[in-house]
């Protein structure tokens, strides 16, 4: 639940947690180096889905917040609508984040749709024009966060997301970047609504196709990506997931969450774990400029305790999460993708308790520092505003002189920032 509780006690809070935070095996940089604190350098935070933690995902008002709260940049995952036009929507099935199911316009709209090879019933954005889905509303899809935000906020079109980063960067005085995905390709081209020139062209529209605009795109298929490498020159993310993570912390693969869709069609084997391989890597550096791996692949974590092969409770309260896994030593990801030219951004951070693994103590901040040590180059949050205080509390601890972003609002020679709001962020 949003939590009505002053800024400072929050900073207040979190600097204690700096202070109890003790050097786990997540907490080393993989890659051995130290990563400076210029403001250039440092970590990007990007509102997933907006802030996503506290309001309906994929609306105006979430990326609004994020954007209030300090994100760099803001998430829209794009699907197409009838009629072609991007909306921001975690799938293409609206059914789980609006309320298009209790509409009784709308009854005869829901039906089944093969998504990734899966089927999936439904209502679907693929089935509505625009003008129809400005009827729908947004609602917080997980169960366990407030829900007195259901209903209230339409779902936004990509050229509205646009303008609303252009506009809250001019009152902000600092760059808001959006950081699109392509969310199905295969699905999309199968329809005749590919995603990738639709894309290009609001990019276009607002001046931001090049490759100093404040964009990335990101997918987890790989051909609209090498088809977009050919079509544009701004900043490009492959995408990797994985299935699940086993209790002695490595990752599994189950379709369709073992390859990228357009692998399968095409019938290529292997997982989504080959694209973080030294030679995956290279692979992903002659389309992409960086590379979104799931958090597991960088920083895993084990079962303490295992019973019939099965991860079980270990903290007494009768319920088996994350909570019950013990960090593993950074993977070597990080530092191999560095090696290639390819930054990382990793995804995704939530403050949920049952979320975090047990050496973070119920403190969400302490994840945060751990990734940044072990040296991300940004990272996808639900709740940006604690990812931007920890990302402070990292720099502060890096370089002193950071606390003159702080105090005076000046920090180095070239940098500046605005409180823990960086200006330089792109």
């Amino acid at each position: 639940m949003l939590q009505k509780r002053s800024f400072l006690w929050f900073l207040m809070a979190l600097l204690c947690t700096a202070a109890l935070w003790m050097a786990t095996p997540g907490s080393a940089r993989a890659d051995g180096g130290a990563r400076g604190a210029d403001p250039g350098k440092r970590p990007l935070v990007i509102g997933h889905r907006g802030a996503s933690g506290y309001l309906p995902e994929h609306t105006l008002e979430a990326y609004a917040l994020a954007i209030e709260l300090g994100a760099d940049f803001i998430e829209p995952d794009l699907v197409a609508t009838k009629d072609g036009v991007l909306i921001a929507r975690h799938e293409p099935n609206i059914t789980a984040t609006t309320n298009v199911s209790t509409l009784p316009q709308f009854a005869d709209r829901r039906k089944t749709r093969i998504v990734d090879g899966v089927s999936e019933t439904g209502w679907f954005a693929t089935d509505f024009t625009w003008a129809e889905l400005q009827q729908v509303r947004a609602v917080q899809a997980f169960g366990e966060r407030d829900q007195g935000f259901n209903g209230l906020y339409r779902i936004p079109s990509f050229d509205e997301v646009i303008a609303l980063a252009k506009r809250k960067s001019a009152e902000e005085g600092r760059t808001i970047g959006v950081y699109p995905e392509t969310k199905h390709p295969t699905f999309h081209q199968q329809l005749g609504l590919a995603l990738e020139d639709r894309l290009l062209h609001v990019l276009q529209k607002h001046g931001w196709n090049h490759r100093s605009a404040p964009v990335f795109i990101q997918s987890f298929e790989q051909a609209n990506l090498k088809y977009l490498r050919g079509k544009t020159s701004v900043r490009l993310v492959q995408l990797v997931d994985a299935d699940d993570v086993a209790p002695d912390g490595s990752i599994t693969y189950a379709a369709p969450f073992d390859r990228p869709y357009d692998w399968a069609v095409a019938g290529r084997t292997g997982t989504f774990g080959d694209l973080v391989t030294p030679a995956g890597l290279a692979e992903v550096r002659t389309y992409a400029d960086g590379v979104g791996p799931w958090k597991p692949y960088l920083i895993s974590a084990a079962c303490i305790n295992v019973v019939a092969g099965r991860c079980a409770d270990a903290n007494g309260d009768g319920l088996v999460n994350d909570a019950d896994r013990r960090l593993l030593a950074p993977s070597a990801v990080i530092a191999n993708a560095h090696a290639q030219g390819l930054f990382v951004h990793t995804w995704t951070f939530r403050s949920e308790q049952r979320r975090l693994a047990s050496n973070y103590r119920g403190m969400p901040a302490n994840e945060y520092l751990a990734f940044y040590e072990a040296g991300v180059d940004g990272l996808f949050s639900d709740f940006p505003d604690t990812a931007v205080v920890a990302r402070t509390l990292w720099l502060l601890k890096k370089d002193p002189d950071a606390a003159k972003c702080l105090v005076d609002g000046k920090h180095g020679r070239q940098g500046s920032c605005k409180g823990l709001r960086w200006l330089n962020a792109n």
